[in-house]
């Protein structure tokens, strides 16, 4: 991709005709300007850790560079940005373009957002610096798109900048309905912003359109706070974090450790018991057959529950293939344990107990406290899987007797590919390592610690602790209006899961005598899901919902409803308007829902098989 700048014929018959060379008529400044790009439809600030050293200009070329055309001369600092756009074309970045039609010639030019008209040219009023826009954005901190107050879309009319959201949200940092000063929430149109808009694959906006995004509980979007804190370690600070005799490595060896300790503050923990992993399987994993492993000579035995991720789950099958035993303790109809069955099930030689915070499926939030008090008054170590609470719902090792947590990066808006595992130091907990190398991070996992990813992963966590309280009160606002709406409109809907004890975000519906796929093939403006990303290749009922007593039928009529911290008043109305309507058009459709209209009671029909 080569960004060219396309000048006026004046400008450049007379640089033709001068014997200053073009690549020589711009005098690069000291301090490296923004580069601006297009990334999801946001523009990020990109600043290389080294200094850049000025370019040395020719004696020869002052002379020619005074003859440049006023509209030339005035636009000295966005040809700058064209030059960072070609570095960003050879880093593979997408690009916006952008021409020469605020370069008039005029004496005044207003080129920042809202600012007022600020006179240019060489000999009297400054040019244009380039230190003088990207003007960051209130709520992040981002660097706005190049140029003023309007902006060309492609292929359409010119519109006002609105501070950006993931993936052309349509949203702004300002007082909204729903956001209130600084936060994010909608504006109008921002609904068919989010439907029409796509970023595309290379992210120029090129792709085709996508729907609503409400399955936050397999993946979130990355914040753009996220991406600011990421961009330069991706680019100039590439240093590996582990090398030890230059400032390379020094550099990235200090942006690892600020992140350890920004994760470690979220959970009220130590950074020096903070560990990376590539996400909260490895975490789960490491967790699970560490411990075991560790102390097998003298305990063999696990406790865990029957709802917990599938990587818990299949690491205990494992270890059962080792000789070791595990009990999987059943949950009751909400979906929470009984404690009184968890005490029944501790024996001399049980080494762990693994319950999950908050479940992935049907958002119910387990007693971690009290299961932390009586796995410590017992000695066993406590193990719970916080990768859908973290960042969420406040959470405190040390309050709550936690031992070890898996903390995944990409459900709490930051980036995938990252983790981590915290392994209390005092009482210690002793783990064996599932890999071997060069005994990074305290020994337990071994390989090169991915300096953008930590970051991303550390800042996601300041982030999410800034934002806790606040994304907690809207999301819970956000879905009770989905519940209320639903079942206000439609009969026979089950929300599964306690009402109380769990984290709104997850709404796990049932919606009798209808197709859970059928329905989820009908919502094709909104991307939901019926379970577990994990799982939900398998047409198989979730075994989550069959953990809880859930009949059969209604298992396979649920859909998941997953609310963040960028969904918006009007996703949820218009995801409630389309969820009734094919509903009851599916309803319609079916014999199940007619024959109980008739007042026939479907489990005392007795079904044939041919």
């Amino acid at each position: 991709m080569v960004c060219v700048c396309v000048c006026s014929l004046r400008c450049c018959w007379e640089l033709w005709g001068s014997s200053d060379p073009h690549s020589y008529g711009h005098e690069r400044p000291e301090r490296s300007p923004a580069l601006h790009h297009r990334f999801a439809n946001s523009a990020h600030q990109l600043s290389p850790c080294p200094p850049v050293p000025s370019r040395p200009r020719r004696p020869e070329a002052r002379e020619g560079s005074e003859q440049r055309s006023r509209g030339h001369a005035h636009g000295e600092a966005h040809h700058e940005a064209h030059l960072h756009s070609v570095e960003a074309a050879g880093l593979r970045l997408p690009v916006r373009a952008h021409g020469h039609g605020h370069l008039q010639h005029t004496h005044t030019h207003t080129h920042t957002h809202g600012s007022q008209a600020q006179p240019r040219g060489r000999g009297g009023a400054a040019p244009c610096s380039p230190v003088s826009f990207p003007r960051p954005c209130t709520g992040c901190g981002a660097a706005r798109l190049l140029c003023a107050r309007f902006l060309p879309p492609r292929g359409g009319s010119r519109r006002r900048h609105r501070e950006h959201g993931p993936m052309g949200a349509g949203r702004v940092r300002a007082g909204s309905a729903t956001g209130g000063p600084g936060r994010a929430g909608p504006v109008p149109g921002g609904l068919l912003t989010r439907v029409a808009v796509s970023a595309g694959p290379r992210g120029d906006g090129g792709g085709a359109l996508r729907p609503l995004y409400l399955d936050v509980q397999a993946t979130t979007p990355l914040d753009p706070r996220v991406l600011d804190r990421m961009l330069p370690y991706l680019t100039g600070c590439y240093g590996n974090p582990h090398s030890r005799t230059h400032a390379y490595g020094w550099e990235s060896e200090a942006a690892t450790e600020r992140a350890r300790r920004q994760v470690a503050d979220l959970i009220g923990a130590d950074p020096r018991e903070i560990i990376f992993t590539s996400g909260a399987t490895e975490s789960n994993n490491m967790a699970i057959k560490g411990v075991a492993r560790f102390y097998k000579s003298r305990k063999k035995h696990i406790i865990t529950t029957q709802t917990e991720h599938k990587c818990v789950l299949d690491s205990c099958r494992s270890l059962e293939a080792e000789g070791f035993q595990i009990t999987y303790l059943p949950v009751q109809k909400n979906g929470l344990i009984d404690l009184k069955e968890l005490e029944a099930a501790f024996q001399p030689d049980t080494s762990l107990v693994s319950v999950m915070a908050v479940n992935n499926e049907i958002g119910v939030k387990q007693p971690i406290g009290d299961i932390g008090e009586i796995c410590r008054s017992r000695k066993v170590f406590f193990h719970t899987d916080a990768a859908q609470a973290v960042g969420k719902i406040p959470l405190d090792v040390n309050d709550l007797k936690i031992d070890l947590m898996s903390i995944s990066g990409h459900k709490i808006y930051g980036p995938k590919g990252v983790g981590a595992i915290y392994v209390r130091r005092r009482p210690r907990v002793r783990l064996e390592p599932l890999q071997s190398g060069g005994g990074q991070e305290r020994g337990l996992r071994s390989g090169t610690v991915p300096t953008p990813l930590a970051v991303g992963l550390g800042a996601a966590c300041e982030v999410a602790q800034e934002e806790m309280e606040y994304d907690h009160k809207r999301i819970s606002q956000l879905a009770e209006r989905l519940v209320t709406k639903i079942m206000s409109e439609v009969p026979d809907v089950v929300m599964n899961g306690d009402r109380e004890h769990r984290y709104p975000g997850c709404v796990n519906l049932s919606f009798a005598y209808v197709e859970g796929e059928s329905l989820l093939m009908a919502l094709k403006d909104v991307a939901l899901s019926s379970g577990s990303a994990c799982t939900s290749a398998s047409l198989e009922p979730s075994y989550v919902l069959r953990a809880i007593g859930a009949d059969e039928d209604l298992a396979h009529s649920s859909i998941r409803f997953g609310i963040g911290r960028f969904t918006t008043e009007e996703e949820i109305d218009y995801t409630v308007q389309k969820c009734i309507q094919h509903v009851k058009r599916l309803r319609e459709m079916s014999p199940l829902w007619e024959m109980v209209q008739d007042g026939i009671d479907l489990k005392s029909i007795k079904w044939s098989q041919h």
